[in-house]
């Protein structure tokens, strides 16, 4: 589905420069804190005590269990499986194949890769080497000296040939370049995790509007019934007053319902028009290439057993927090950069060269005397720059202030979106309970009406009443029943999406260490 790209060394090769790396660092004393990672938040709940049980209520209907929530559990990789929806399923993963913003940030995260790659390579000397060939001409005036040399020929027009091979190396006294690929490591692992967080927004994204696409269409279904009674009671009030036993004012109040119920459809199904639109976009595809899917609340199952990660292992679930945290990192990385920016720099540096008439032979380019070679060194430091440098460490150490704030307002989020959907999966259990309850309620009503008007205790009018309570009930019970799937989904998202089971998207170095169980 979704494949990160492989470093271009092996990890033993990188792991051995990395720790070279970090002794030379050591010993040179690189300039710039050292990382350390945030420790994780000291709270143990994501609610207030006994806010939300550890089991919710039951309704009588599908979509109604009640839901487990068990706390320390594991979430599957493929967390939308849960549901049982085999368009579901189908949906997601072409969708994260065509999705541009999941190509977008693969590409993002290649490229990050490979500024980190190119960094690396400061660790090793440079060496370049050229070859030039030149005819030149030269003339005297009079017997005059040539106003050139010229070769041991003695002719006027020949040839040069010329080699060189330079060497330079930068030693990382300071640490610089560590400093450096340590930034630039972590502004790749900050794009790793938005690519994370990119296709947990996509699969949340998809579950939501495959949920909302289901519930509009049942929410349209009642609707066309409820103005079909309104039609039928209508009829029958104006059959009524035609005949002198009802008021026009009843009819007129009848036709004002049935106008009003009509013009609720309209925006129903712009809803649901809309919601198809989303769908199509985010499977990658355009408005008027509709997909194929359809949904229903009844083809889809509500997970009955909910994982709720330990409150200390949000912070390595959550692709936001980490990639925050990579921020974080990188940051700190840039204030070493930075401060190294104002130290001396060493350069050292080797040159070999060979200047000749002729490629071979007696003067040939390899030939005693045409050589050349120099070895140098030198130190450069910037003795005033108007306070430039300075200024560019305390913006560095600004930046990391600002970066350690954003990661602990992520932090406050993802708690705050957990608790959220703890409150909703709880709240909205009891609510599809009452709903149905009252849709039963309902229909009992319609029983009895129904019931009276066979033994003439009753009129068709009372019944066709009752018939649109029914009706109405079954609206708000659909509503309720849409929003605890979209619940359970977004539960799924708010604790991290289950990235770290996904066998083909993370190296396994970059899994949450606290995340198995």
């Amino acid at each position: 589905m979704i494949a990160f790209p492989s470093l271009r060394f092996s990890p033993s090769l990188r792991l051995s420069l990395s720790a070279s790396v970090a002794a030379v660092c050591l010993l040179a004393a690189c300039v710039g804190p050292d990382f350390e990672r945030p420790a994780p938040p000291k709270v143990d709940a994501y609610v207030q005590k006994d806010s939300v049980p550890t089991q919710t209520a039951k309704a009588e209907i599908m979509g109604g269990e009640s839901q487990r929530l068990v706390a320390g559990a594991d979430i599957p990789g493929q967390w939308w499986t849960l549901f049982r929806s085999g368009p579901l399923n189908a949906l997601i993963e072409r969708s994260l194949k065509a999705n541009p913003t999941i190509t977008a940030a693969e590409a993002a995260l290649r490229a990050a890769t490979e500024a980190a790659e190119a960094q690396r390579g400061a660790y090793f000397p440079l060496v370049t080497g050229g070859v030039s060939a030149n005819r030149q001409k030269t003339q005297s005036f009079n017997g005059a000296t040539p106003t050139s040399p010229v070769t041991n020929s003695q002719g006027f027009v020949f040839n040069t040939y010329a080699t060189q091979l330079a060497v330079s190396y930068t030693p990382d006294v300071w640490g610089a370049n560590y400093r450096q690929v340590e930034n630039l490591e972590a502004q790749a692992e900050s794009q790793r995790f938005q690519l994370e967080a990119a296709i947990l927004t996509l699969t949340s994204n998809l579950v939501a509007a495959a949920v909302t696409d289901a519930g509009l269409r049942e929410q349209v279904a009642a609707q066309e019934e409820v103005i079909h009674l309104d039609q039928q009671t209508f009829d029958i009030l104006n059959r009524l007053y035609e005949i002198g036993t009802q008021p026009r004012a009843a009819v007129a109040q009848q036709e004002a319902q049935l106008d009003k119920d009509k013009a609720a459809l309209p925006a129903l199904l712009k809803s649901l028009e809309l919601n198809r639109d989303a769908l199509a976009a985010l499977a990658g595809g355009y408005p008027s290439q509709d997909i194929v899917e359809t949904f229903r609340l009844d083809s889809l199952t509500l997970p009955e057993e909910l994982p709720i990660s330990l409150p200390s292992r949000l912070v390595e679930q959550r692709p936001d927090i980490r990639q925050a945290e990579a921020n974080l990192h990188s940051a700190s990385a840039s204030v070493g950069v930075a401060t190294a920016a104002r130290l001396p720099v060493i350069n050292l540096t080797a040159n070999m060269a060979s200047s000749a008439p002729f490629i071979a032979g007696e003067q040939g380019l390899f030939t005693p005397g045409t050589g050349t070679w120099s070895i140098g060194s030198s130190v450069l430091a910037t003795l005033f720059d108007g306070f430039g440098l300075l200024h560019k460490q305390r913006q560095a150490e600004a930046l990391l202030d600002q970066a350690k704030e954003q990661y602990r307002s992520t932090v406050i989020t993802a708690f705050q979106n957990v608790a959220d959907s703890l409150h909703a999966i709880k709240q909205d259990a009891d609510a599809l309970a009452a709903a149905v309850a009252a849709e039963k309620a309902a229909a009992d009503s319609r029983d009895i009406v129904q019931r009276q008007l066979q033994t003439g205790t009753a009129n068709y009018l009372a019944l066709i009443t009752a018939q649109q309570a029914l009706a109405s009930a079954k609206q708000l019970r659909v509503q309720a029943q849409a929003a605890r799937y979209a619940d359970t989904a977004a539960l799924f998202q708010a604790l991290g999406g289950g990235w770290w089971n996904r066998t083909e998207a993370k190296p396994a170095d970059t899994k949450p260490e606290t995340a198995s169980n």
